[in-house]
């Protein structure tokens, strides 16, 4: 019996130690791990990189991690992160964010050098996460598209097609009906509200009015195009979501199926919207007999005619065509809405810049007129300053949608890969204090005869001292028609109104991001018709 219990108490102890043994181990294999663990982030952190390659410099970063955990910014503070790291690592900085390398340019003359002298190797998008494909069509869109035969072929389509001088000339009565209906609303808001009219939201449902024309060829009532509006917002809106889909998607749809099915819900809601206008329009295609048009040309026209060779001559498909209708109308709503607002807001912030602008107006158009004409617009320099200005001073975007390069390049001394993603900061170009005197102020006089501005060259091929618009192969394809509308528009609620400040309130501008960067406090303004004349 002693026996049998020290055998067992000895076993006992065995078993112990053999635990102890055993934890010992996983302890020490931790603290191994851990130790380990921290040498390569130190490492890192204060050793230079010793690899051939050499990026653009950028603050030290922790695999995996990356480095704006200690930058005291957030990603939706970007542009404050690299305002203060460029005095320290200059105008071409690399950052990890999480296990994502990427390159922002902040100098007019590198991103010259990189967009038209490289062109070629940064027309590239970076490769969207696999949900936000799904909304793309697998990037059978402009905006996402690698640069390649299915890009060449949509972008060439819209710009011969719809965005030509040519074409765009039939939609004249198009945005004198849009004209009509802005300042109908816009006197009714001002007989309404006597403490100011706030006028951001009329803008846009203004101006996407005018885009769902020109896209479906079909003047709508405002609750079809408020339905087409809310869908198509609704849409932009929650697809921000899909960042939640980028870590295992398939798996994650059904781990956050409730989100997907929303997602899917609402695009179901706007392909409800938009297939019947596409329908309606290629019905009328098939039937139409000349001289016996119904409609204006659209952009829907075109789309119907596109064949992709690459993938045996095909047409394109339903959603295909729903996406990019959707892309026609974003791009062309939101910029065009915020450059007009901040225009605007200039404008009652400058009361001397508006009378001057207002004596042009008069001039060339006569102030008994019923409305600026477009063929007035180009004998209108002092117009045509404010836009600009208005566009360096306050350009709706402060990044160009990010490019990838191709192949490896070298840059302002530095190797960028093959595959990196590349930002370059819009906003920081038109405020360079090496090109632009007083770069903050409101100053149109600048693009006339004599100043820093005067025949600046905003597509950016000579030299980039704004680019609102980008620069380069993926340079914005509405760019003329941007400028068109602008001019138009400007010129006419200058016409129409005399736009004051409220009594007693100041007009702000601080920003915010939304899709654009917008008013932190949407414009209040007085708005005094110069005429009693109604459309």
């Amino acid at each position: 019996m002693r026996h049998l219990l020290s055998i067992t108490h000895t076993t006992r102890i065995q078993a112990i130690s053999r635990e102890n043994t055993t934890l010992i181990m996983e302890t020490t294999w931790v603290l191994l791990s851990l130790s380990l663990s921290l040498c390569v982030a130190l490492a890192f952190l204060l050793k230079p990189n010793k690899c051939k390659r050499r990026l653009p410099p950028g603050p030290p970063a922790v695999p995996l991690l990356g480095n704006l955990l200690w930058l005291n910014h957030s990603l939706t503070d970007i542009e404050a992160v690299l305002r203060d790291l460029r005095p320290r690592y200059g105008p071409i900085v690399t950052l990890r964010i999480a296990s994502r390398t990427s390159i922002f340019v902040s100098d007019p003359h590198l991103a010259h050098k990189a967009l038209v002298e490289h062109g070629a190797a940064f027309a590239d998008r970076p490769t969207p996460l696999p949900a936000s494909r799904f909304l793309s069509n697998d990037r059978h869109n402009i905006t996402t598209a690698s640069y390649g035969p299915v890009w060449r072929l949509l972008r060439r389509n819209l710009v011969s097609e719809t965005l030509h001088p040519s074409r765009t000339k039939l939609f004249a009565g198009a945005r004198a009906w849009v004209l009509g209906v802005l300042t109908s609303k816009l006197r009714a808001e001002a007989d309404r509200e006597a403490a100011g009219v706030v006028v951001m939201e009329t803008f846009q449902f203004s101006m996407f009015c005018l885009l769902v024309l020109m896209c479906f060829g079909e003047k709508l009532d405002e609750e079809a195009v408020t339905a087409i509006e809310v869908a198509t917002r609704d849409l932009l809106l929650f697809s921000s979501q899909l960042n939640a889909f980028a870590f295992l998607p398939r798996i994650g749809k059904y781990l956050l199926r409730r989100k997907w099915n929303t997602v899917l819900e609402l695009r179901q809601r706007q392909k409800d919207r938009f297939l019947p206008l596409i329908r309606a329009r290629r019905e009328h295609k098939m039937t139409k007999q000349d001289g016996n048009e119904r409609f204006v040309h659209s952009y829907v026209d075109s789309l119907l005619d596109v064949e992709i060779a690459e993938e045996g001559g095909r047409k394109l498909t339903d959603d295909e065509l729903v996406g990019l209708c959707s892309e026609f109308m974003n791009a062309g709503t939101d910029t065009t809405s915020t450059a007009l607002q901040w225009i605007m807001a200039e404008l009652v912030r400058h009361p001397e810049v508006q009378e001057r602008l207002w004596q042009e107006v008069v001039a060339v158009a006569g102030s008994e007129s019923e409305e600026v004409r477009e063929e007035d617009l180009h004998r209108m320099p002092y117009l045509k300053a404010v836009v600009m200005e208005g566009l360096r001073r306050h350009p709706p975007a402060h990044f160009v949608l990010p490019h990838a390069v191709s192949e490896e390049v070298t840059l302002a001394g530095y190797d960028i890969p093959k595959g990196a993603t590349v930002n370059f900061m819009v906003a920081e170009m038109g405020w360079d204090e090496g090109v632009w005197e007083e770069p903050l102020e409101f100053k149109p006089e600048r693009f006339l005869e004599g100043g820093a501005g005067h025949g600046v060259d905003v597509t950016g091929s000579r030299e980039i001292k704004m680019m609102p618009f980008g620069v380069g192969r993926r340079v914005c394809a509405g760019l003329g028609l941007a400028m068109l509308h602008l001019e138009y528009f400007v010129a006419n609620l200058v016409k129409e109104f005399e736009w004051k400040a409220v009594a007693g309130e100041e007009v702000d501008l601080s920003e915010k991001t939304e899709f654009t960067v917008v008013m932190k406090h949407p414009l209040r303004a007085l708005l005094l018709p110069r005429k009693k004349n109604k459309y």
